[in-house]
């Protein structure tokens, strides 16, 4: 009777399912219009990426990695026929773990020449100049070359560049072009400092919406405003009820940094996410901090929404005095 070594079944194991088969089958694999994705021949619903090997047979809702799991579960085979097949087709050998990839060092994009563009965009978000020239003097905004993207620009305690977010200026059929600079540490979030001293830290999903609250707030100067480069909150539902959040690096390496600060403003998006994240900064930072919830009061609202609706209204007012 056939049987399976530990190290047959480590060395079938190792085997990932689409260099399976894209050496041993490869006129089954069929491309699809999806990037790094294809499909059988014979199973249109299953799809497989190239690049991390994950396939999914939607109509059967099974997936997996391995070429082991595909020939069980996709072509029917047993354990001791695929562990055999794939055995006959690789040495039996464990193969050595592949060393982590070295994250990539960090570089500020390069700037362009003028902020002339970054400029007229973040005002037609309802942004005012005065916050935008308050950022750009500190070096924590400015226009990037060769795509004219906005640096929102993330310092640590020498002042020195940790942290980039780009945002694109231009729409692509109704998305923003949004990413951090590779190689970013988080801890080092966007953060436009007071003016003087401050006990107040005022946190927000992203960076834009702190322009936007500053530009709200007559540009006041009178905290810090922190980004925390979006929430991961759960969705709708039951979840909700046991679900707890992961503490903010930014903010725990802020409050870390900032030993005089006594209070936490949060200004999240007033959306279930919003919500959640702000009852559960509350919870977890209510004993040590003053923590005040300051939610856009417009529901399914962001402070970059009401600014620019703010924006917007102003500009109609100033033309109907000008009639």
């Amino acid at each position: 009777m056939a049987w399976v070594t530990e190290e047959e079944y480590q060395a079938a194991k190792q085997v990932r399912a689409y260099e399976y088969l894209q050496t041993y089958q490869p006129g089954r694999l069929k491309k699809t219009r999806t990037r790094n994705e294809w499909q059988l021949q014979d199973h249109d619903s299953f799809k497989i990426n190239e690049i991390t090997s994950k396939w999914h047979w939607k109509s059967r809702d099974i997936g997996g990695m391995s070429a082991l799991r595909f020939l069980m579960q996709v072509d029917g085979m047993g354990y001791t026929e695929a562990v055999k097949i794939l055995c006959e087709q690789t040495p039996v050998y464990v193969p050595r773990a592949e060393p982590a990839p070295r994250k990539k060092l960090f570089s500020l994009p390069l700037p362009n020449d003028s902020f002339y563009r970054v400029r007229r965009y973040l005002n037609q978000r309802g942004i005012r100049d005065d916050v935008l020239d308050y950022c750009v003097q500190l070096g924590i905004l400015y226009e990037s070359a060769p795509y004219h993207n906005a640096v929102f620009v993330g310092l640590d305690e020498q002042g020195q560049a940790k942290y980039a977010f780009l945002r694109g200026i231009y729409d692509s059929r109704g998305k923003n072009f949004k990413m951090e600079q590779e190689g970013s540490d988080k801890q080092y979030s966007f953060c436009v400092p007071p003016l003087g001293k401050s006990s107040r830290v005022a946190v927000y999903e992203a960076c834009i919406d702190a322009l936007a609250h500053m530009t709200l707030e007559d540009g006041r100067t009178d905290k810090y405003r922190l980004s925390l480069g979006g929430i991961a909150a759960p969705k709708e539902g039951a979840e909700r009820a046991t679900k707890k959040m992961k503490r903010p690096d930014a903010l725990e390496h802020f409050l870390k940094e900032h030993p005089e600060v006594t209070e936490i403003e949060i200004c999240t998006d007033n959306d279930f996410a919003g919500r959640w994240a702000c009852a559960q900064l509350k919870e977890q930072y209510g004993e040590k901090y003053t923590v005040v919830c300051n939610l856009p009061q417009m529901e399914g609202a962001d402070y970059g929404d009401l600014a620019k609706q703010a924006g917007e209204k102003q500009k109609k007012q100033q033309k109907e005095r000008g009639r």
